[in-house]
């Protein structure tokens, strides 16, 4: 049986769709003793074993991940783009799709903006929709890799890295602008990513590029509030094929060192060159405490952005081994912003983001289960295969009926996708929107 879903609410004439607390509970009761039995098994045998199980469901509760604006509409390719149809036109839209995820999972209680896609109309509006879908703003995002509608100067050859002094002005006069816009928000956190490099060589001098971004990042980070962080990202290749100005995690380190205490580096998983050891890079960013947060998505051969964990789930298990162990060991290192940064080319763009929210609580949820004590322990002695047996004894447990147990406290859907498609949702969004809304963003 299909419900669509209701419950509308006006906040000064914003119509925000919110689902029925009543069709979430009937949902549930279809795999609530399944869901019982599964659980108590699971935590017998876990609590058999010494682990707190009680503990394991309020970290895995505290975990909220930021869903990104430009994320809640279809993706595409360079030969085209397919809509599901119902998109989101508007950043009002955008929050009630983010309620949504949030209503299933309650793990997407923050939405980061990317701008001047999401400049709000009306702050206080925004605000009180947000509140009332119980949904943070996240970082705000900069975007001066295109250029802006009546801007003056062209990013063609880069931002803030350009030989143009007022190229470089108008790139840095952006990001404080940004800062400007999610303060009014209670945004706590600025991202930026550049294109900013080079497609042949001889094109760019190397080191008046990375001078220049380090200016003008400086720049920028005078104007940050003192409760900020700025997160600087990384990526190898693309758009410049031949070199890109933070190219790696050593070169957005020494940006962020070269700015200040609020600068760190971000990680998106998709910004690495092939079997590059993640796991490692973000190990020692934690420990010299300058790891800011995390980009979630997955890839086969480069920046795929596929669905989180969709390709390569042991590796994002053996990250969250090693954000596990930092976040217990590593005081000097802030709390992370997280996000997941993903492109829907062929699935519907909240069933896809529902996948990779729970491909993260279960990479989590696994990574708490590891014995860090005794791990140390086969580590000083080293004992290969005992190591080896901890992990793969951790990550073949199977932590589903955790993550249920999370959301079904939290007032969430047992199976979030079943629930999206049994609730009728999309339809209900075509239908509420029409099929020619189109995202803004990518």
């Amino acid at each position: 049986m299909k419900y669509t879903f209701g419950g509308f609410y006006s906040i000064k004439k914003l119509i925000s769709v919110k689902i029925k607390e009543e069709h979430i509970v009937k949902l549930n009761k279809n795999s609530l003793k399944n869901h019982i039995e599964n659980f108590d098994f699971l935590a017998n045998k876990l609590s058999k074993k010494g682990h707190n199980v009680s503990d394991i469901v309020s970290k895995l509760s505290e975990l909220q991940v930021a869903i990104p604006s430009w994320a809640l509409g279809a993706g595409g390719t360079r030969f085209g783009r397919f809509s599901f149809y119902g998109e989101p036109s508007n950043l009002e839209q955008k929050l009630e799709d983010v309620g949504v995820l949030q209503s299933l999972t309650q793990t997407a209680g923050a939405v980061s903006l990317h701008i001047p896609w999401d400049i709000p109309s009306d702050y206080n509006a925004i605000i009180e929709q947000a509140d009332a879908l119980n949904i943070k703003f996240d970082s705000v995002n900069s975007n001066t890799f295109q250029d802006q509608k009546y801007a003056i100067e062209t990013y063609k050859y880069g931002s803030l890295s350009n030989t143009s002094q007022a190229v470089r002005e108008q790139a840095i006069q952006h990001n404080l602008d940004v800062i400007n816009i999610g303060n009014k928000l209670g945004s706590k956190c600025l991202t930026i990513w550049l294109a900013d490099g080079s497609c042949f060589p001889g094109q760019n001098n190397f080191q008046t590029a990375f001078q220049n971004t380090q200016d003008s990042l400086k720049n920028i980070y005078m104007g940050l509030p003192d409760d900020w962080k700025m997160l600087i990202e990384y990526k190898p290749y693309e758009p410049n094929l031949y070199s890109t100005v933070i190219r790696d995690w050593g070169a957005s380190l020494m940006l962020a060192n070269g700015c200040g205490d609020k600068a760190f580096t971000l990680v998106d998983l998709g910004h690495h060159l092939p079997n590059s050891n993640i796991e490692q890079i973000v190990s020692i960013l934690q420990l010299k405490g300058k790891l800011g947060g995390f980009h979630f998505n997955d890839s086969k051969y480069g920046d795929d952005d596929l669905t989180v964990g969709s390709i390569k789930p042991y590796a994002l298990f053996l990250i969250f081994n090693e954000l596990v162990y930092g976040m217990e060991n590593n005081p000097q290192n802030p709390d992370l912003n997280w996000m997941i940064d993903a492109s829907h080319n062929v699935k519907d763009p909240l069933e896809d983001l529902i996948q990779s929210l729970e491909a993260i609580q279960e990479a989590y949820a696994k990574a708490l289960l590891i014995d860090q004590a005794e791990l140390k322990v086969a580590q000083l002695n080293n004992d290969v295969v005992k190591c080896q047996e901890i992990l793969q004894g951790a990550y073949r447990t199977d932590v589903r009926s955790l993550l249920e147990k999370v959301r079904l406290s939290s007032g969430g859907a047992l199976s979030p996708i079943n629930a999206y498609r049994s609730l009728n949702i999309r339809d209900t969004l075509i239908k509420e929107r029409g099929k020619n809304t189109v995202a803004t963003g990518l």
